[in-house]
């Protein structure tokens, strides 16, 4: 069998490389969650992935968010568009943990109690959990927290499952129903630590909807 591809159809060969993070373009999203004064943090995250209403997230161990997680097992997924990542970056060198930990301290964070009015943000109720929605993100989703893991292997981070309780969007990004349109919905992505909207339409799947 000749394997070697066509002259006018090579591919280029890869390389191997080291890089320090691989955030190889993954959706940013600001987790809330309950503070011990009834407040409430945000985190921003660029680890997470969705299997029907179970979402899985990888949080920092070590930090707020984690602490609240594993004191009161609620928070809210909120998911920003393109157009705040201005505001999402406000929040990137903020830490609700006081005082700040060395590792973070080295890495130029500053204590912050009240990131809301950091970021220009504003705090709505939710329905079915403590902590409080994002107003301006334009997908919220109100979760339980199921299961809290610290692998052996990297105990830098915690591995924490959700369960979806009430699911939030403005109206703006939707189809009718509960049918999100994906020509209106414009995800922040976090790739290689640049921060990206989508580019347009390529195509669809045959199991797309709208």
């Amino acid at each position: 069998m000749n394997c070697t591809a066509p002259e006018n159809n090579r591919v280029s060969p890869s390389i191997p490389i080291d890089p320090k993070i691989l955030y190889y373009g993954m959706p940013v999203i600001l987790v809330t969650t309950l503070n011990q004064d009834g407040t409430s943090n945000i985190s921003p995250l660029s680890s997470s992935w969705a299997l029907g209403h179970n979402l899985v997230l990888g949080m920092g161990f070590g930090g707020k968010c984690i602490e609240n997680v594993q004191r009161t097992p609620q928070l809210v997924i909120n998911v920003p568009d393109a157009s705040l990542w201005r505001q999402v970056e406000k929040l990137a060198p903020l830490t609700g943990k006081h005082p700040v930990p060395d590792y973070k301290a080295q890495a130029g964070f500053q204590y912050e109690p009240d990131k809301f009015n950091a970021a220009g943000l504003t705090p709505v109720p939710s329905i079915a959990v403590a902590p409080a929605r994002i107003a301006e993100c334009p997908i919220q989703i109100e979760c339980e927290v199921r299961n809290v893991t610290i692998p052996e292997y990297a105990s830098f981070f915690a591995i924490v499952e959700t369960q979806a309780q009430s699911i939030h969007a403005h109206p703006g990004i939707m189809a009718g129903g509960s049918h999100v349109d994906p020509s209106k919905w414009n995800p922040l992505i976090y790739n290689f630590r640049h921060y990206f909207g989508l580019s347009p339409a390529l195509g669809h799947t045959y199991r797309a909807e709208t």
